[in-house]
């Protein structure tokens, strides 16, 4: 049975109708090159303006002074926490790449945080701030610039949950959200 007072939500414009609007703010992500499809960037081409100014800061923060691993764990709490299915299929296969296990990928699922970084994402994510408490203990292995570097890209992929998940994103063809559910 349909629900008929289901809205509808925003859909991922077709890769063969991205315009060239959508394709220069995607330009960001690999000069020169078009992007695969995907429905993530099917709903950014819907706001080119919006992609632009979005991707290239996303951009920085996947080439930012954070170690990978570090990076991708923190993504994972972050989407773990805000129920984002579609950033998790994504970064448990970045992580992967980048030497994450399948111990440190069941960690990030655990209920009580077991780990320094996963207890920095619970407080940014609940808190909107780290107590001076993680803050020094964070600080004892990260500097200014990383530890900036991790509340943005907390914060960052906790927006991207949020509206992947507002919109009802769906996987692109190929990701699985194992161990997801």
């Amino acid at each position: 049975m349909t629900d008929v007072n289901r809205v509808t939500r925003v859909s991922p414009v077709p890769y063969e109708d991205w315009d060239a609007d959508a394709l220069d703010a995607f330009a960001i992500l690999a000069p020169g090159r078009k992007m695969p499809p995907s429905n993530v960037l099917g709903l950014f081409a819907r706001h080119p303006d919006l992609a632009k100014a979005f991707l290239t800061f996303n951009k920085h923060l996947f080439d930012s002074t954070l170690p990978v691993p570090t990076r991708e764990l923190a993504i994972l709490r972050i989407a773990w926490r805000r129920r984002g299915r579609y950033e998790w299929a994504q970064h448990v296969l970045i992580a992967k790449r980048a030497g994450v296990t399948e111990e440190q990928i069941a960690e990030v699922r655990a209920t009580t945080p077991g780990t320094l970084l996963a207890r920095a994402v619970d407080e940014l994510d609940t808190d909107s701030r780290l107590s001076d408490a993680t803050y020094a203990e964070l600080s004892a292995n990260l500097d200014d610039r990383q530890l900036m570097d991790l509340v943005f890209t907390v914060g960052a992929y906790g927006l991207l949950a949020m509206a992947f998940n507002t919109f009802e994103v769906e996987l692109d063809p190929g990701l699985s959200a194992e161990n997801f559910d």
